[in-house]
């Protein structure tokens, strides 16, 4: 038990480093982000959202936002359908602006009837609030980088992170 604990924090600090090496800055939980989001810069990018748990636990009702009136809970064998092991990116997002992005994802998290549907499986999450959120800027089109780095993700896990519901 012990030796499992500290093998899956060195596996988890590897692939945390592994994605600062890409460039990615941040990883501030959701609740500290909340707290205090002046850290997000306001130049456009790509980021993504981390679980460091395996497999985290799905709640029927989220705290997601009801955004133009749509419903944005599913229920939890689509949840399940839905995750992908052994990694930890669950959500890949793209932004003109990321402290406008993010804080709008945040905000549909709190339940405000924000515009930030995709992703809104996160907030099905019984962790939600701890996941790590972390970001690159970049000069390049966003749209492109995300695409770019969804069609990545799905050549190694076979689908699409948790979250992402459309490539």
């Amino acid at each position: 038990m012990y030796c499992f604990f500290i093998c899956r924090n060195i596996i988890t600090m590897i692939n945390i480093d592994k994605i600062k090496k890409e460039g990615f800055k941040g990883f501030k939980t959701i609740e500290e982000l909340r707290n205090d989001n002046f850290i997000i810069p306001s130049e456009k990018g790509v980021y993504y959202i981390l679980s460091l748990k395996e497999k985290p636990k799905f709640l029927s009702i989220g705290s997601g936002g009801y955004f133009k009136g749509k419903n944005p809970n599913v229920d939890i064998e689509t949840l399940e359908a839905n995750w992908v092991d052994k990694t930890m990116i669950i959500y890949i997002g793209k932004a003109t602006s990321l402290k406008k992005r993010l804080n709008q994802y945040i905000k549909f998290g709190e339940g405000k009837n924000i515009g930030h549907y995709g992703g809104r499986y996160i907030w099905q999450l019984t962790n939600s609030k701890d996941l790590l959120v972390c970001w690159k800027t970049s000069h390049d089109d966003p749209r492109v980088e995300e695409k770019k780095l969804i069609e990545e993700f799905v050549s190694i896990h076979g689908k699409r992170p948790f979250a992402n519901l459309v490539n």
